[in-house]
């Protein structure tokens, strides 16, 4: 898997993920929080599940794989899942934390 994109441009409210040495954007758009919240249930609810330390690893790994800027050959969503266990959820908080502010506050 080689680098999918630029350094994330944080005054838009993205982050970079490291993926098996790749480091991916994502960019919480409008597009891919519809996508998420179509799947995951009402964002709302995401972020108070996160907030209360009740949020899945199935429900993280599938709100960063609807914020993927680009999808790199050979990416699924297993391996990100997989990426994210590797890494430990320490890691994987930094991250989380920008996507879901996104979702609350906005860019800015």
């Amino acid at each position: 898997m080689t680098v999918a994109n630029a350094a994330p441009n944080v005054a838009r409210g993205e982050a970079a993920l490291v993926v098996a040495g790749a480091v991916l954007t994502l960019r919480p758009s409008f597009a891919a929080l519809v996508a998420a919240e179509a799947e995951l249930g009402p964002l709302f609810a995401l972020v108070e599940r996160a907030a209360a330390g009740e949020l899945r690893l199935s429900e993280m790994a599938g709100l960063f794989w609807h914020c993927l800027e680009a999808r790199p050959e050979g990416l699924t969503r297993e391996v990100l899942g997989e990426a994210v266990v590797a890494g430990g959820l320490r890691a994987a908080m930094p991250v989380l934390r920008v996507v879901l502010r996104q979702v609350l506050v906005g860019a800015g």
